[in-house]
């Protein structure tokens, strides 16, 4: 998956090779994974649930784009959707003129009814400026042309947000609004999103928060959702000097980072590493303020790779509530129209490729989605669960994957470094020669380059084709496999490979 700050112009982080160990003459590495059923550690949370990210909020009202969101909800749990620009001019919010005194939220609402109306929650970023508010003419260098100015005033702004809240409220009702979440703007600290200065932001922060609060002071605000962790102890300094509410923190990760802003070094981890050692840093942040223990939503990061995505999130659950993959569908317009559907490479950033075809980290999701709600001992790369029938573990070849620069589509090749391994996988208290059932996803299984591929790798897939790819794409059903006597079960994983092992009581 390509970065977005290398687009931006962020200098990224050179690629540090994985030091997979590999056999002498040619053999098949192997890893070991124990994982205990009689021994739970607690609850698993599944952050990896709460949201996903998506394109600008217009697109939500593209059937496409609907049909995507249903398949994910349905078959990953989804439970809400991040998006920008819900006040763009495209939304006819507030574009000034001849549209009166007052904003107009028609557009909205079908934005925000058909997310509810698919059991979804809506996250809700408040971006960008509509046009009379804005303070000057900078637009965001995209499909969609967002104002990115500050607000000429900050309490003309604060009085925006609270007519825009109370509309909310009105409604949907207080009691389902208190359970979405309000972040004020998308990556200030980046030019491409945010002409203005940090103190034009924390101001435009001060204002929408108060505003919030001011209607019901059970919502939820919080920020400042910058791009690769920055700003952190500026932001909650300020806060707490204002008194300001700060009920959750959000900012935005990718593997590729310039480690240098990140940690004070470059090179300094290898880019499977990087989310999870920034999630590390942001959580120590935030408890050495009065704000310890508030809620840090990484609200966007990305990979599409199975093992590098279970491996991140494993590795973040001690510090996130809640992880936003960027993103949800291929139906997205943000810097260009794609004149693709599947591609060699990155391939675009959507887990559905456009006609609602399955990519490799969609299915990862799917797999995810069946892990249970505790937690059970688990030594090696794995994830281990108990659940209402047994128990469920999400296994994986971890590789190191370079996370290619470019706009989406752009890039004809993925750079991995690793191996296939034989996964030996031991489940202490499994009763000798018990059946398990284990699916698998990889760039192969679960994934539709094969059949792409074998068509001819068409630009333009005929409807005919477009359904054989879907197909293949498809979880094949679980294969039905037997412990050995002593518990033992050997899994075959390609790099970037994760196997899903389920156990019935």
């Amino acid at each position: 998956m390509w970065n977005r700050r290398e687009i931006m112009g962020a200098g990224a982080a050179a690629f540090a090779a994985s030091s997979f160990a590999r056999t002498a003459f040619g053999q098949t590495a192997t890893e070991q994974v124990e994982i205990d059923l009689r021994q739970e550690t607690g609850a698993l949370d599944h952050i990896w649930s709460r949201c996903a990210g998506s394109d600008r909020a217009s697109a939500t009202l593209r059937e496409a784009w609907r049909t995507d969101l249903e398949r994910f909800r349905s078959e990953t749990g989804l439970e809400r959707v991040r998006f920008h620009g819900i006040f763009n001019d495209d939304l006819g919010v507030w574009p000034g003129g001849l549209n009166g005194k007052d904003p107009n939220f028609q557009n909205v609402d079908a934005v925000y009814d058909g997310l509810l109306e698919r059991g979804v929650q809506p996250f809700v970023e408040l971006s960008f400026m509509p046009k009379k508010l804005a303070s000057g003419n900078t637009k965001l260098n995209f499909t969609y042309n967002a104002n990115i100015t500050p607000p000429a005033s900050p309490d003309a702004w604060g009085q925006f947000i609270g007519v825009f809240v109370r509309h909310l409220i009105d409604r949907y009702g207080a009691n389902e609004v208190r359970q979405w979440y309000f972040e004020v703007w998308n990556e200030p600290n980046l030019t491409w999103f945010f002409s203005g200065t940090q103190a034009d932001y924390f101001a435009m922060y001060k204002a929408a928060a108060q505003a919030i609060k001011a209607v019901d002071p059970k919502l939820r605000v919080g920020g400042p959702s910058t791009a690769a962790a920055q700003w952190m102890p500026e932001f909650l300094g300020f806060c707490a000097q204002e008194n300001l509410p700060v009920d959750f923190v959000s900012t935005h990760i990718y593997a590729g980072d310039d480690q240098k802003e990140l940690f004070g070094q470059a090179d300094r981890y290898p880019h499977k590493d990087v989310i999870p050692a920034a999630m590390a840093k942001v959580r120590s942040q935030i408890d050495a303020t009065r704000y310890k223990g508030a809620e840090l939503w990484l609200s966007e990061w990305s990979s599409d790779s199975p093992a590098m995505i279970a491996h991140v999130i494993s590795n973040c659950l001690p510090y996130c509530h809640a992880m936003s993959q960027w993103c949800i569908s291929n139906v997205f317009e943000e810097i260009n129209f794609p004149n693709f559907i599947i591609k060699e490479g990155d391939g675009g950033w959507g887990m559905l490729a456009q006609r609602n075809i399955p990519r490799p980290s969609f299915n990862t999701y799917k797999l995810l989605h069946r892990l249970g709600q505790r937690r059970l001992a688990a030594t090696g790369p794995a994830l281990a669960s108990r659940t209402k029938d047994g128990a469920a573990a999400l296994v994986w070849n971890l590789a190191e994957v370079k996370q290619p620069a470019g706009i989406p589509g752009m890039s004809s090749q993925r750079i991995v470094t690793g191996e296939r391994k034989n996964i030996q996988v031991r489940l202490k208290g499994a009763r000798p020669g018990a059946a398990v059932r284990v699916s698998y996803v990889d760039q192969e299984r679960g994934s539709p380059l094969p059949k792409w591929r074998e068509l001819g790798s068409p630009q333009y897939p005929k409807k005919d084709e477009v359904d054989q790819i879907r197909r293949s794409a498809e979880l094949a059903p679980p294969e039905t496999r037997r412990l050995d006597k002593q518990g033992m079960l050997t899994l075959d994983l390609p790099p970037e490979g994760v196997a899903l092992i389920e156990l019935r009581a």
